[in-house]
């Protein structure tokens, strides 16, 4: 089904039992993103908040909260999309079956934008940015923020909407210090088109032209997070997934959705920034309050009945884990198909995305000796790390499996697989002082830290633990899975003590090498109990809250030629000063939600 806007997708869900309304007021601080997270949880439907405190508008979110409801709002399009990425990396396909194809190629026509003589409605009224549903989502955020926004720019050099940007970056609409109504915050992270269009304009001294949309086609949304291949642009992709073709104009030299709910168009002058933050984010912390670009308003629109969309991030899984397996969904092998050797990647939506990686390559250097270590998978990994987003990455850990037996999803079979294979005393490889993800706070500042290369090839080495050796025992330790175990340890004070903790600990250790080489993964953490509960928690716990640089240790723990290695990898995961605070909800709000809710069923 193609919709015109975001009311049209919502009555259809409603039609087949995927909505629920909430009909009494309620409060954008805090209230309404409890609900939606209490919702999410549940696996419930999307939700239309009829009364929204403070403004005239409504809101609506969980629009994508489980990927069945992502493919059943996109049910007609869908495979049509997938199969002109894949035309798109195999053209020759189109040329040797053309009647195969012609209803892909037809569908593709709608995906060239269309210049819109009819501007009506997002152009209904223009309004304030205080007019629109300001939810804050976590008690320390920094204000209201727009957290499903489409940032669209244009390229200063090639302007026109063929080479326009449309991006999903966190728009913050009050607090701190900016001026009610005439400032807005601007956050937008390392590898984002925009910061290319902004780097152009700083260059020639002119303010970047920026256009906010909220709402309409569920497709535009989808569009501005999608990372798509070079020359394949975010519009053309919203009209070939919407079944619709992107409807805009220009006013006051602004580029307009003329389908959006509402549009907020301004200026980012070179060098003028302000705090912006904090802000509880997708790691499962709050990002804290960095200077970031300052948008000056210049007006704001709203059609008539406009819908204001939100998501709510936090510790994952939350909607936007929906987000990632839609795209996964969608593009299926293109990753694949820009590096080669590549079988599968998996960016651990429970880690929170970034933070870890898992990787199947192919080991084909050698087919007259077969390879007994990394070798291929090494050369992949240095392209993983060099491609768009996955260059964020901050643990990568990648094997080889000619058998095929084994995928990147099935997080505890992948892991059993490698740490079998893999020599610790050769195969870990450090990237030190490097970017990592603006939203970690592991590293040493913003956008800075380390990055390290798990690779496992060959024969297996050794059978994983499933009993804790005594050793380890009179530890503390509990088993996460096998031949991976948690040690409570006292809180992390600095890493001059975290070193002589380390030193004893390997003390304790070192003459257990053959006792330990069935548990190559050690975790220290605040508490050993909530991390061995489920295998979420390691993934959570371990690899947001380390520095592979300086937080990983080892018994027996040596360097030569620059190379370090170990019998047992230790990785210090207790919480640092220097941490972002971890999201924690409001227990008086909580109490006011199971009031709302107790009235629905969901």
């Amino acid at each position: 089904m193609a919709y015109s806007s975001l009311e049209e997708c919502l009555l259809d869900l409603e039609k087949n039992g995927q909505l629920l309304r909430i009909k009494e007021e309620v409060d954008p601080y805090l209230e309404m993103a409890s609900i939606h997270l209490r919702v999410h949880e549940a696996g419930g439907p999307a939700i239309l908040f009829e009364k929204v405190k403070g403004s005239k508008f409504r809101a609506a979110s969980n629009i994508f909260g489980t990927l069945q409801r992502s493919e059943f709002i996109f049910r007609n399009t869908l495979g049509h999309v997938r199969n002109l990425i894949d035309l798109k990396n195999n053209p020759v396909e189109a040329i040797k079956k053309p009647f195969k194809n012609i209803t892909t190629l037809a569908a593709g026509l709608k995906a060239l934008p269309l210049k819109n003589p009819v501007t009506k409605p997002v152009l209904y009224e223009e309004i304030k940015v205080s007019e629109i549903p300001q939810i804050v989502h976590w008690p320390m955020d920094g204000g209201a923020y727009v957290t499903l926004p489409q940032v669209y720019t244009e390229d200063i050099e090639k302007p026109g909407i063929m080479n326009g940007n449309l991006g999903m970056y966190r728009i913050q609409l009050s607090g701190n210090y900016y001026i009610k109504d005439e400032e807005i915050g601007l956050h937008y992270q390392l590898h984002r088109g925009i910061g290319v269009h902004q780097t152009k304009a700083n260059a020639k001294g002119e303010a970047l032209k920026v256009s906010v949309f909220a709402g309409g086609p569920p497709s535009h949304s989808v569009a501005a997070v999608m990372p798509l291949p070079e020359g394949l642009g975010e519009a053309t992709f919203a009209g070939a997934l919407g079944g619709r073709r992107f409807r805009y104009t220009y006013k006051d030299g602004f580029c307009v959705s003329t389908d959006a709910d509402f549009v907020i168009t301004g200026t980012v002058q070179p060098q003028q920034n302000k705090p912006e933050g904090p802000f509880g984010d997708h790691l499962g912390y709050y990002s804290l309050q960095h200077d970031f670009p300052l948008m000056k308003v210049h007006k704001v629109y709203a059609r008539k009945n406009a819908i204001w969309p939100f998501t709510v991030v936090g510790r994952p899984p939350q909607e936007d884990t929906s987000f990632g397996q839609l795209i996964h969904s969608i593009t299926g092998s293109a990753l694949q198909n820009e590096i080669p050797g590549l079988k599968e990647v998996n960016a651990v939506d429970a880690a929170g995305v970034h933070p870890l990686l898992l990787a199947i390559g192919s080991e084909r250097y050698t087919p007259y000796t077969p390879a007994t270590q990394p070798a291929e998978i090494l050369t992949i990994a240095n392209h993983i790390l060099g491609t768009g987003q996955l260059s964020l990455a901050k643990f990568l850990f990648i094997t080889a499996d000619a058998s095929n037996s084994i995928d990147t999803h099935h997080i505890e079979k992948y892991f059993t697989f490698l740490l079998e294979r893999i020599n610790l005393k050769r195969d870990i490889h450090f990237y030190t002082n490097t970017t990592i993800d603006t939203l970690d706070y592991s590293g040493t500042s913003i956008n800075s830290g380390s990055k390290v290369v798990f690779a496992a090839n060959g024969v297996v080495k050794r059978e994983l633990g499933k009993s804790i050796p005594t050793c380890v025992a009179e530890l503390g330790g509990k088993l996460i899975m096998s031949g991976v175990v948690a040690i409570q340890t006292g809180a992390f004070t600095t890493y001059e003590n975290a070193n002589k903790e380390l030193d004893n600990i390997n003390e304790q250790l070192k003459n257990f090498e053959k006792e330990l080489d069935s548990f190559p993964v050690i975790v220290l953490c605040d508490d050993a109990l909530f991390t061995s509960e489920k295998l979420d928690n390691f993934l959570w716990i371990t690899f947001t809250r380390c520095n592979p640089s300086h937080d990983i240790y080892g018994v027996n723990a040596f360097t030569e030629n620059k190379h370090w290695g170990c019998s047992s990898v230790i990785f210090d995961a207790r919480i640092k000063p220097h941490n972002a605070p971890v999201l924690v909800l409001d227990e008086k709000v909580e109490r006011r939600v199971d009031e709302i809710l107790a009235k629905y069923k969901y």
